[in-house]
């Protein structure tokens, strides 16, 4: 590294915004780097049978019981073609998920990322931030991510939320003996209100769950029902269907992930069964993965860290 005395190791680590976006010709310039899969914690001659994105062979260079998951680089990975894109981007989390079986609970690093340098170069970096890459790392030890969905397999239609409230019933009578003109605007407040209902449904399933869930878990955070298709959700075993709160086969009211000790996987199974057994309720329960939602992300400013979570859209 030609300038390696001249930097701060903090400045050398770059997360690419924009990968899969940018024209080649405008992609940062890196004359020999380290792709960054993930941290994991190991002492001595660390090693991870497995390639890495473009099939690079993957090494795990260590420095006082850090290990980095690596591949040597000398660009960053940009391309137009989305095909290749996501298989970069589901290579990438292989690895990561690989390094997590074989070394413990890793901090799992943003596709392309990449630090300036050598190996040398990475070994200083390890150094210089391993005070908070230790405490991020000892954080983590032995906690996993877990993804859970609730599905209503045969949702609730309009005639039963009809015969349940009695707005809506009023509504509905009314609209039968109105004018167009009125009818028109007692339909879009029928509508409101049908939507209100089913919202507060869902809204009430995920905070019962949420709530049984934190009692078993260090963390818990709602997803999106909606989800675009992102390859975590691919990852993580997400089957609701891009842009469509609506599963193949039923209506998804609750998306959840949690971040648990591997030793409460048992309890929290346990919560889900008693959903489970609710007439109608499917929960499709996924894990455990690395934690790409709940790790530090490092790299963004001058002290390695942060402290915003890692993008769980890899």
């Amino acid at each position: 590294m030609s300038d390696h005395d001249l930097e701060d190791p903090a400045d050398r680590l770059e997360t690419i915004d924009g990968a899969g976006t940018a024209e080649p010709a405008d992609a940062p310039s890196i004359d020999e780097g380290r792709y960054l899969y993930c941290l994991v914690r190991t002492d001595g001659d660390a090693d991870l049978e497995t390639t890495g994105v473009d099939g690079e062979p993957v090494s795990v260079v260590v420095a006082d019981g850090i290990g980095a998951v690596v591949h040597a680089c000398d660009g960053v990975y940009d391309s137009g073609d989305l095909a290749q894109i996501r298989r970069w981007l589901v290579r990438h989390q292989t690895v990561v998920d690989e390094a997590g079986q074989a070394f413990g609970t890793p901090i799992p690093f943003q596709f392309d990322t990449i630090l300036r340098g050598d190996d040398d170069g990475l070994r200083e970096w390890l150094r210089e931030e391993r005070g908070i890459l230790e405490r991020a790392l000892d954080g983590l030890a032995g906690h996993w991510e877990y993804r859970v969905e609730v599905v209503e397999i045969d949702p609730v239609d309009d005639a039963a939320l009809i015969e349940r409230d009695d707005r809506l019933r009023e509504l509905d009578e009314r609209i039968d003996d109105a004018e167009d003109g009125t009818a028109f605007l007692l339909e879009k407040q029928f509508d409101q209100r049908l939507t209100e209902l089913r919202a507060a449904r869902r809204e009430s399933v995920t905070a019962d769950l949420r709530e049984r869930l934190a009692a078993e878990a260090r963390e818990v955070h709602a997803l999106e029902r909606s989800p675009s298709a992102q390859l975590s959700d691919d990852v993580a075993g997400s089957s609701a269907g891009a842009g469509d709160s609506k599963a193949d086969d039923g209506e998804t009211l609750a998306r959840l992930t949690l971040l648990a000790h591997e030793d409460d996987e048992g309890a929290i199974g346990s919560v889900l069964d008693d959903v489970a057994a609710t007439d109608g309720l499917e929960v499709r329960f996924t894990g455990p993965w690395p934690p790409y939602t709940f790790a530090p992300e490092l790299g963004s400013d001058g002290d390695g860290t942060d402290g915003e979570h890692t993008n769980p859209n890899l």
